[in-house]
């Protein structure tokens, strides 16, 4: 309500896809919308809702995963091959995300068919950025890797392995976002004291890459105009 009431230019959806009502809603009102979608099989479901462009996230992208079902195994299908079997698939614009920190990166995805590439892990040490410091620091530490877990918010997430996933990945339970506000109290804690083993490092597989610059020079340099 507020969306319509107040129109914005692009609305997105992940972890699930809207009714066909709420995407002619907003779009009569002038926005475009976007489907975070993560496998082929999930394509029938946002070509119905009627939605305007897909976001097509791979398994190498930071944070949650935009699966519909996070109880399935995970695709790792890689970026570019993902984003051309959708572009066989639909006619829907494309935009691909997961993995990107390098212009052969965008490049790849582009030539697969893309319409467009998104980042995000390579901005997190940007002088734009809102990480936190301990983020930040442990996204500058080149000795640790990335894992997808649910512990800290009941969804598969990709992150830096720390202590708390270690302890915890095995038997947290399917549960966001009750798994989420059950932790969100220990990693403010955490960050707050400066400890990256309680907090939720949320990286992408490129996340070697991101670095302490301007946002601007860090895309110009993505898309090959640096």
């Amino acid at each position: 309500e507020l969306l319509l009431a107040s129109p914005v230019p692009v609305v997105s959806f992940t972890f699930g896809v809207p009714k066909a009502s709420v995407v002619a809603a907003l779009r009569k009102a002038g926005t475009i919308t976007v489907q975070t979608v993560t496998t082929v099989d999930e394509l029938s479901a946002a070509e119905a809702a009627g939605v305007d462009v897909l976001a097509v996230q791979s398994s190498a992208a930071g944070g949650h995963r935009g699966m519909l079902r996070p109880e399935l195994p995970d695709d790792d299908t890689p970026l570019p091959q993902l984003v051309a079997a959708f572009c066989r698939a639909t006619r829907l614009p494309v935009l691909a995300a997961g993995g990107v920190s390098m212009p052969a990166d965008v490049a790849a995805a582009l030539g697969a068919g893309a319409s467009g590439v998104m980042v995000g892990t390579v901005l997190l040490r940007s002088e734009e950025s809102a990480a936190s410091a301990v983020h930040q620091a442990a996204l500058a530490d080149q000795r640790r890797e990335t894992v997808v877990t649910r512990a800290f918010t009941g969804r598969p997430a990709r992150g830096l392995r720390n202590d708390f996933i270690d302890r915890f990945d095995a038997t947290a339970p399917l549960g966001y976002p009750a798994l989420h506000h059950l932790t969100s109290a220990l990693r403010r804690a955490a960050a707050a004291a400066g400890d990256p083993e309680v907090v939720n490092l949320w990286a992408g597989t490129g996340y070697r890459d991101a670095t302490a610059e301007p946002a601007g020079l860090i895309l110009d340099r993505l898309a090959g105009t640096a």
